[in-house]
């Protein structure tokens, strides 16, 4: 039984169908990468399935059980954690007191809280951080803190909505190696990303989306060779020639 299954996904905004009839499933213990032209329905499927937007039609199951309609907190305890494209930490707050605000998710106590906030930070390579506002945080360590926040919830499964955009290099490869690390503690992880170098590093399977629309699935190789994918980002000439 795969982890997460989307099933005929349709999402309309009035006149505009964003997302139509996308089907895919995740399996547990793999980096699933998610990949389409600006505008073509991604960070929506995320929304959907976290339900910040309401799903028109099809259905969203997680470990075997429906989770359309169901409130977005009961979502994320039921253990489906996300980041955002644009970040927005709590910016008045510490470091700190941003993965311990989180990790009330599951914890009952500041003690316990903290405890999560101290484990998380040192595992994402913010433990140093701490005590600076996340306001204060250049973009890499802000992109860094959104995964932190969103793993101090304890999640199976981790939504990375472009967490390597705006990144030099070193800092993408030090992103690559985090998202491994993530996966290797036993986290699934859906990920959109522009970036190829991220989704050829680290996907097992791609899925490919153009105006909504499933245009490919399968290995990274194998998407990004595809002429209807090629065609989606590059334009006909790329295709064919």
């Amino acid at each position: 039984m795969a982890l997460l299954e989307v099933k005929n996904l349709t999402k309309s905004f009035g006149g505009l169908r964003a997302v139509d009839n996308v089907s895919f499933h995740v399996e547990e213990d793999e980096i699933f990468g998610l990949i389409g032209p600006n505008g073509s329905g991604k960070t929506t499927i995320f929304n959907c399935i976290n339900n910040y937007f309401p799903v028109t039609a099809g259905d969203i199951v997680f470990k075997g059980k429906t989770i359309k309609g169901l409130k977005t907190y009961k979502i994320c305890r039921l253990g489906i954690g996300r980041t955002f494209q644009v970040v927005k930490p709590l910016s008045r707050m510490t470091v700190l007191g941003n993965v311990t605000a989180s990790a009330f998710c599951r914890a009952r106590t500041m003690e316990e809280a903290q405890g999560e906030a101290y484990r998380v930070l040192e595992f994402c390579g913010l433990v140093h951080e701490k005590d600076k506002l996340a306001k204060s945080l250049p973009l890499g360590g802000r992109k860094r803190l959104e995964i932190a926040r969103a793993l101090a919830t304890k999640p199976e499964l981790l939504l990375l909505d472009e967490t390597a955009a705006g990144l030099n290099p070193t800092e993408l490869d030090a992103a690559i190696e985090l998202m491994r690390k993530i996966r290797d503690k036993g986290i699934t992880i859906l990920i959109v990303e522009h970036i190829m170098k991220v989704i050829m590093t680290i996907s097992n399977r791609v899925h490919a989306i153009n105006f909504g629309q499933t245009i490919a699935e399968g290995t990274p190789q194998k998407v990004a060779n595809n002429p209807v994918v090629i065609e989606a980002y590059l334009g006909d000439g790329y295709a064919q020639g």
